[in-house]
């Protein structure tokens, strides 16, 4: 009986690049996200030094802490906006998030689970809002954030048919 070779696998997406941008709005409400943290942080950080009476809390040492948010709130937000990419192609969803460590991510449009569209306070101001792509994946849930609001709800119904029509057991 002559031996048949096994049919071949399904390929499976490549992980590479996403070639979308988020929106530039989004480099603003990061940059604005980025100082209501910073400042919430600090000012906890002089209350606490001040209340523990340890370190003479001096007009220079809370210029320094003030100095260092600044400059951390506009170089993170554009440094984060000249990262983030998203796509959707036939076969997967790709994401690639960071400022300090690079993640990419493909989820094959069968591993789908449930597609979220969430919009927070800070992105209600700006018009934008955040896709989840939640899969079977331990390394949990891919997210699009700094979407304008009409193109994640378009996104969010675009995955769901997809997701749909491809089939598979979403795990």
């Amino acid at each position: 009986m002559p031996h048949e070779p096994d049919p071949q696998p399904d390929p499976q997406p490549e992980l590479r690049a996403p070639s979308q941008r988020v929106s530039p709005r989004a480099r603003t409400m990061w940059t604005v996200e980025t100082l209501l943290e910073g400042l919430v942080s600090a000012a906890l950080v002089v209350v606490v030094v001040a209340l523990v009476d340890a370190v003479d809390v001096t007009w220079w040492g809370v210029a320094l802490l003030g100095a260092a948010v600044a400059a951390y709130a506009l170089v993170v937000p554009r440094w984060r906006w000249a990262v983030h990419r998203w796509e959707v192609t036939d076969t997967a969803v790709y994401t690639q998030v960071g400022w300090w460590s690079l993640e990419q991510r493909v989820a094959p449009l069968s591993r789908i689970q449930t597609v979220d569209h969430v919009v927070g306070p800070v992105e209600r101001a700006f018009g934008l809002a955040t896709v989840t792509v939640t899969t079977a994946s331990a390394a949990g849930a891919l997210r699009v954030s700094g979407l304008e609001r009409d193109r994640a709800r378009r996104l969010v119904d675009e995955l769901t048919l997809r997701a749909e029509a491809a089939g598979g057991d979403a795990t």
